[in-house]
């Protein structure tokens, strides 16, 4: 059953990221980024917003991505993943729109991602970035709560797990993207205290 987009949804996932206590990563020189998971309504149903990466990017071209990118100097965390989701998506949003942040999630290609949990009232304004975004898609919050997903898969290079995370009928995501996603499930729409920072990318995400 979906979940429907009200003011009941807003508080449960606002207070379960008010009780959460965050992951804090070992010091390290990492680069600094925000993401946005953006929850937003389509004929009354709650939705997340995911985006094509425009298929001539330099990195991951083409690829599921969250709104996001590095954070600017003398930005913080929400600011910057604010900014992201209006240059990529035209979504302007306030801080009032934060219900609050997910666990940091460390990337292979030396990122340290910060998710921002954001409340749209309304996703009619949504237009893609040409020169970032190919297109954007709404998907149920329930893609979260999937029995079948996500898939832990081994891999020679690695002794942690990759994760895939299935969506639609015929399509899937891995980290960071879907160990992000996978978080916001877990906390958000279930209640658990569960890790994501030891979740690993498939070998082609290094980059």
């Amino acid at each position: 059953m979906s979940l429907i987009f009200n003011a009941t949804l807003k508080a449960e996932i606002a207070g379960r990221l008010a009780n959460f206590s965050h992951w804090t990563p070992p010091a390290a020189t990492l680069k600094h980024a925000a993401v946005t998971v953006t929850i937003g309504p389509e004929e009354g149903i709650a939705k997340f917003l995911l985006t094509r990466r425009a298929p001539r990017l330099n990195a991951h071209a083409g690829q599921w991505a969250l709104p996001g990118g590095r954070i600017d100097e003398g930005e913080s965390v929400i600011d910057a993943a604010l900014r992201e989701l209006h240059e990529e998506v035209s979504l302007v949003a306030q801080a009032s729109n934060v219900l609050g942040t997910l666990d940091p999630y460390p990337t292979r290609s030396g990122y340290l991602i910060t998710p921002v949990i954001v409340w749209m009232e309304s996703l009619r304004d949504m237009v893609p970035n040409p020169g970032e975004v190919a297109s954007i898609h709404p998907f149920a919050l329930t893609e979260l709560t999937r029995a079948d997903s996500p898939i832990f898969l081994d891999i020679p290079e690695s002794d942690k797990p990759v994760i895939r995370l299935l969506l639609g009928p015929d399509d899937h995501i891995h980290a960071p993207t879907a160990a992000v996603l996978y978080q916001f499930g877990e906390v958000c729409l279930k209640g658990k205290a569960t890790r994501v920072h030891e979740l690993e990318q498939p070998v082609w995400a290094w980059k």
